[in-house]
């Protein structure tokens, strides 16, 4: 057995899945710390995830998106990592008080897209559309009701391997993840976001630390893109207003122009036959009182009758 190298200050460790797309993303943001601090001896700590292991079951039954990232926040606390990547929209609304998120990357495309031979509107009646969101189901239900929608878990490559073997006419998948692994060519069509909102945090790379760790704090600080982190602010203020621990469909997507900021949310039933949306605009540094404001404005136009119909919070 080969003895890993000693734990020195120049020394960081990246805990991340073990998925392609993780794996990239970590791989990400190696190199950008690297090409900022070459003298860093930079590791990734492989770690499967409860999450990753639960393939069968839907993600709303067993405790949602939390679960593919709290064994990377136990690494943290136990020491095994310095610094843990995530995909913004897996990460709950709380966070372990130990931990904090204080760089977010630029982000990439967030939009929703359908991988099929045809586009959404071309699809026979009755297609089978594969999606593990319940946001995505929702919206694909006020579009075109006569979907037949069957769950798909698995990492990307697993998924488009399900709609290769011919297990469904079309999958929705997040954009920024093909586009990251290099696999848009069966993109038949992006959704624009007032066709289907995307999921908070979609398209941007966190990268999530423990509190008062000067040195890894110093070390990433430079990563931050401040576009990035005024929208998933006023996101995350959204959906902490509705209640992120909710197994529920839920959007949030905000926009980020000069000094200015755009946010729009959305909660519908699960069979999209209802929908509630809200939107505000406002400077900046009102992010996360922008966004919590749209929170309660969707409950106050019947978001939280349709949360407690569901039963989730």
């Amino acid at each position: 057995m080969t003895t890993p190298p000693p734990l020195t200050s120049r020394t960081v460790r990246i805990a991340t899945r073990g998925s392609q797309l993780a794996v990239w993303q970590a791989d990400h943001v190696r190199a950008l710390l690297l090409l900022a601090h070459p003298a860093l001896t930079i590791e990734l700590v492989v770690i499967t995830t409860t999450g990753d292991r639960m393939l069968d079951t839907p993600l709303a039954k067993i405790g949602g998106k939390g679960l593919f990232i709290k064994e990377l926040e136990q690494a943290l606390l136990d020491g095994l990592a310095d610094l843990a990547v995530h995909s913004m929209k897996d990460v709950p609304v709380a966070l372990p008080a130990a931990l904090h998120i204080p760089v977010v990357l630029a982000r990439e495309d967030p939009r929703d897209c359908l991988v099929a031979a045809h586009p959404l509107h071309a699809l026979p009646l009755g297609a089978v559309v594969g999606t593990s969101s319940l946001r995505r189901r929702s919206q694909l239900l006020a579009l075109r009701p006569d979907l037949v929608l069957r769950d798909l878990r698995g990492n990307v490559t697993t998924r488009l391997e399900k709609l290769a073997r011919g297990d469904f006419d079309g999958i929705v998948l997040a954009h920024a993840g093909l586009r990251r692994l290099g696999l848009t060519a069966g993109v038949a069509a992006c959704f624009e976001p007032h066709e289907m909102l995307p999921a908070v945090g979609q398209g941007v790379i966190g990268i999530e630390c423990r509190r008062g760790d000067a040195r890894i704090e110093a070390l990433i600080a430079g990563l931050d893109d401040p576009c990035a982190h005024d929208a998933i602010c006023a996101e995350r203020a959204l959906n902490a207003a509705l209640d992120g621990g909710c197994q529920v469909p839920v959007a949030g997507h905000a926009i980020v122009e000069e000094q200015m900021i755009s946010i729009a949310g959305l909660v519908a039933s699960s069979d999209g036959q209802r929908i509630v949306r809200a939107a505000r605009t406002g400077p900046r540094g009102a992010a996360a009182a922008l966004g919590a404001a749209v929170g309660q404005a969707l409950l106050a136009a019947g978001a939280a009758r349709l949360l407690a119909e569901i039963g989730a919070c």
